[in-house]
């Protein structure tokens, strides 16, 4: 049975904040809201985590799992970026975007694509968010809370608690939340390339 965190949307409460770090840390998957939609989150080593997210969504080893980023400083040590790209996705973050980069010796292989060894990162603009990643002191893994054979992703915290209360350990409920996924940018090939349309502006990466 998954666990409720009721949490101010402008002013988490510092006490239930920690209890959510403390409890991914200890390797549970919870459903937190982001400025785009809910998803899916562990701690980066948790094979365990990883394979529940992957039977939830039913994805194959070809899915892009993406690092969410307290901050530019933390997601440099996951991917590597070079000036340009790194002008690009600095001014674009924090924000509703999720990149694709080559993943740096930090990102454990399960995390990578098999073939290009990329990983999906992003930054956030979320108070909740950003106030479980100051609290956990490392990257989530994530990815979006869309089950399969759905268009739209959940959008409720009591939803998602009714729907997946036997598949998930915590969920994060801080009022409304939004209904598209990240704008995905590929700059793993040097060049931007738009992947998925979604929460943010394409009109820079065009």
């Amino acid at each position: 049975m998954a666990k409720y965190y009721d949490v101010h949307p402008d002013n988490p409460q510092p006490r239930t904040i920690a209890q959510i770090a403390d409890s991914i840390r200890a390797d549970a998957l919870i459903a937190y809201p982001t400025d785009s939609c809910y998803a899916l989150g562990c701690r980066i080593g948790s094979r365990d985590g990883v394979e529940r997210i992957r039977s939830i969504r039913h994805l194959d080893d070809r899915h892009h799992f993406t690092l969410v980023c307290q901050d530019f400083a933390q997601l440099g040590q996951f991917v590597r970026v070079d000036n340009d790209v790194f002008r690009a996705i600095k001014a674009s973050t924090p924000g509703s975007y999720t990149f694709i980069l080559p993943a740096t010796k930090e990102v454990p292989r399960m995390l990578q694509h098999p073939k290009k060894k990329t990983v999906g990162v992003r930054i956030p603009d979320h108070v909740v968010t950003q106030s479980l990643l100051h609290a956990l002191g490392e990257p989530l893994l994530s990815s979006t809370l869309l089950l399969p054979d759905e268009e739209e992703p959940l959008t409720q915290g009591w939803e998602i608690k009714d729907r997946l209360d036997h598949v998930l350990d915590g969920v994060v409920d801080s009022g409304d939340c939004g209904t598209e996924p990240t704008t995905v940018i590929d700059f793993s090939g040097g060049e931007a390339e738009i992947i998925r349309r979604g929460a943010g502006d394409v009109t820079r990466f065009e």
